[in-house]
């Protein structure tokens, strides 16, 4: 039996990176070496984890393998020919493999006299790599966090496919006024928001402050009964207290100081159309009061004035308080938020809706500017605690700061990444910091043992002691 090689593993997977035996299916792994023993080898080995074993001896008998049947991960060779050890062989099938299957795990089994071929095909898409003679332990646990991970990474893509239709079948049908999304979690936001529109009732959005909750009143205005009307804005915490009930309904002239003439309020100037008050936790309890009794009557006073008059608006409101403390502490009316949330639509942060990020980014980019590679990566690391606000700020200063129309990380203003934690407090990860780690790296064990500040050797230690990759 020729030297066992070492394994490279091709990524395409994300999510937890603990093995298990609970599948649906027995995952099936392609042996591609031209010593007959290696594949025996690996045969009753991954037979022990109850995985599926088909081997081929030849490059060409591997890819037709590829091409006949499902296969979950693949383990290769370098070298096919005897008195051969320069690896180029094993080179040209893995990017053969890579591709057919640009997603499919694969292991390099290799030698270490072309150790540096192994080493660029990592930088081709590979994640790690085992020497000939392999350690069971160490390729089993790689094989089942490669297996659990591409399960994993293949539901996400179908998630991806499936929000990828989703959003083509909502620009299709509705009005989006030009919203930038690419996210499940922001497509299913503005499915609801499309639903309800044309039903007459208040609709409460929350989240974050600059997440996006005006744009998804905007698209429920635009797809409303009253889309022709006007769509009118009032940020209630912009404004002093005793000014808001006179925006909200009108004043009579000298109702307050400064009221030279009598003016229209909003619920007047939004008649037959569409009222979006923004930061409606900041509203007064006595504008609250009114508010109320507008939306049960559709009736109201102007400031200074006893008459009484009437407007026909579809109410939306925004709001990133808890209005539920809010009314535990007595400082919102619960009647009044039951009138409102009728309809809620929650919008949530950027954070947690990665996919936008890019799309976003080349929204708000468009012909002024190119991002490198390295700014996409700030762009994906960065938490975005301003949301799309902040998102959008960025890439203005990046425009204008950059050079010869090419955004780099130090562009973008954004915080400097955290420093790594000092060695004495990673030396021992539990499980949860190292599945994380491999969630983050996509499987890279190069990559998540440099996030954990261990070597690679360390980290399989301590996965092995975890049962990471185990039983």
């Amino acid at each position: 039996m020729t030297a066992p090689s070492r394994v490279a593993v091709a990524p395409g997977s994300c999510g937890a990176a603990v093995a298990h035996k609970m599948r649906s299916y027995m995952p099936t792994i392609l042996v591609i070496d031209d010593n007959p023993a290696v594949g025996t080898a690996l045969e009753l080995l991954f037979g022990l984890r109850d995985w599926r074993t088909v081997t081929a001896l030849s490059p060409q008998e591997g890819l037709r393998r590829l091409a006949s049947e499902r296969v979950d991960l693949v383990v290769q060779d370098m070298n096919f020919t005897e008195d051969t050890t320069s690896g180029e062989e094993g080179v040209a099938l893995f990017r053969a493999i890579r591709e057919i299957h640009p997603d499919l795990p694969v292991i390099l089994l290799t030698a270490w006299t072309h150790l540096e071929s192994a080493v660029e095909l990592v930088k081709a898409g590979a994640a790690d790599y085992l020497a000939k003679p392999w350690d069971d332990r160490k390729l089993l646990a790689t094989v089942a966090n490669l297996l659990e991970l591409a399960e994993t990474s293949g539901a996400a893509r179908r998630l991806t496919r499936e929000s990828r239709r989703a959003g083509d079948d909502l620009r299709t049908r509705y009005d989006l006024r030009g919203i930038v999304f690419a996210s499940g979690a922001m497509a299913r936001a503005i499915g609801i928001a499309c639903q309800v529109a044309r039903a007459d009732v208040p609709v409460l959005v929350t989240g974050p402050n600059g997440a996006g909750k005006e744009r998804i009143a905007e698209i429920v205005q635009a797809n409303s009964a009253v889309r022709d009307g006007p769509f009118v804005v009032l940020n209630c915490g912009a404004l002093p207290s005793e000014l808001v009930e006179a925006e909200l309904f009108g004043a009579e002239a000298g109702a307050y100081t400064g009221a030279n003439k009598a003016r229209e309020g909003r619920f007047e100037a939004a008649d037959g159309g569409t009222l979006f008050l923004d930061e409606i936790g900041n509203l007064p309890l006595a504008a609250q009061v009114k508010l109320l009794r507008v939306l049960e009557t559709g009736q109201f006073e102007r400031l200074g004035s006893t008459r009484t008059r009437s407007a026909r608006v579809r109410l939306i409101s925004a709001t990133n308080a808890d209005l539920r403390a809010m009314i535990r502490e007595a400082r919102f009316r619960e009647d009044l938020y039951y009138r409102l949330n009728v309809i809620e639509i929650a919008v949530a942060p950027l954070a947690e809706r990665p996919d936008d990020i890019l799309p976003l980014a080349l929204a708000f980019t468009g012909q002024r500017a190119v991002l490198t590679d390295a700014a996409r990566e700030a762009l994906l690391a960065h938490e975005w605690p301003g949301n799309v606000r902040e998102l959008k700020n960025a890439i203005e200063r990046a425009v204008l700061l950059c050079r010869d129309g090419r955004i780099e990380p130090a562009d973008l203003g954004l915080a400097a990444a955290r420093p790594p934690r000092p060695r004495e407090a990673v030396e021992e990860p539990d499980r949860a910091a190292i599945e994380a780690a491999l969630a983050r790296s996509r499987g890279v064990i190069s990559q998540a043992a440099a996030d954990l500040g261990l070597s690679r050797q360390a980290l399989y230690r301590r996965m092995d002691k975890l049962g990471i990759g185990g039983n």
